[in-house]
């Protein structure tokens, strides 16, 4: 599958859109990352991708990964541990879900689109939104393509 039939340029601006929403929620950054064909394990892949990105790098700790290997059809959410020292062990389960449902009927943007909607919605009980928050991740979706 290629990119652009993954996800389209205005659906990208959609889920770049979506994170600048969802981070008027919380402190917590959100990225979404797009590999094509990773060899590695999906979970495994997802924390290179993490610390690659330099997420781990966050004041809070709060950091979140959309994680996505197109071709092999994988897809991770990852926390930073900030967030995962205070939130339930399920916590990730119902996004996670919520997505690969989305991504079933091919609406890959949309699952998106509501998983990072989701996770803004339940950061905002652990990390709110601070008036001095600086956004301290880009929002656009990295690839490796």
């Amino acid at each position: 599958m290629t990119p652009e039939e993954f996800l389209n340029p205005q659906e990208e601006k959609q889920i770049v859109e979506a994170i600048r929403k969802a981070e008027k929620n919380t402190s917590g950054e959100i990225r979404v990352h797009l590999e094509k064909n990773s060899t590695s394990d999906g979970k495994q892949r997802a924390i290179e991708v993490f610390n690659e990105l330099g997420m781990q790098h966050t004041v809070q700790k709060n950091g979140v990964l959309f994680y996505v290997d197109v071709d092999n059809k994988v897809f991770v959410v990852l926390g930073d541990e900030g967030i995962n020292k205070v939130v339930p062990p399920d916590f990730w389960d119902s996004i996670k879900n919520k997505v690969i449902d989305s991504f079933k009927n091919r609406k890959y943007a949309q699952g998106l689109i509501d998983g990072i909607e989701e996770v803004g919605e339940k950061l905002k009980k652990y990390f709110p939104y601070q008036q001095n928050d600086i956004n301290e991740l880009p929002d656009e979706i990295s690839k490796n393509y």
